[in-house]
């Protein structure tokens, strides 16, 4: 059998809020809860289950999706719709850009509970060609 990540806890203030946040940006679904959890599921059958915990208790994380070149643009649209700031670069010194790194598109993005969040059209080859 091969080894395959099929879900992991994001840590959230609120797990309905971080999950219709993401859901909302990307173009997903909201799953139905299950316990403590808020799923999001992403097409190659990847669960984010979005827990709430105390705010404190939260650890910056950092979420990468590869997105189409026509997700990527209704990606950005949600986003510059809803004001959301955006930046090219993960340490947020190029803000309202995107980046163009590994022949495609790219950006980043906080969600509700601090995580850096980030859409790309190419998977990133290093060193960078």
């Amino acid at each position: 059998m091969s080894v395959e990540l099929n879900h992991t806890i994001v840590h959230s203030r609120d797990n309905r809020e971080s999950a219709e946040f993401l859901a909302h940006v990307l173009g997903l679904e909201v799953g139905s809860e299950w316990g403590p959890f808020v799923p999001v599921d992403t097409s190659n059958g990847v669960t984010l289950d979005f827990v709430t915990i105390p705010a404190e208790s939260i650890t910056m994380q950092h979420y990468a999706f590869l997105v189409s070149d026509e997700e990527f643009d209704a990606a950005f649209e949600r986003i510059r719709e809803a004001g959301i700031t955006y930046f090219a670069d993960p340490h947020g010194k190029r803000p309202g850009e995107i980046n163009h790194h590994h022949g495609g598109r790219g950006l980043y993005f906080m969600d509700p509970a601090g995580h850096g969040m980030e859409i790309i059209t190419t998977p990133y080859t290093f060193p960078e060609q």
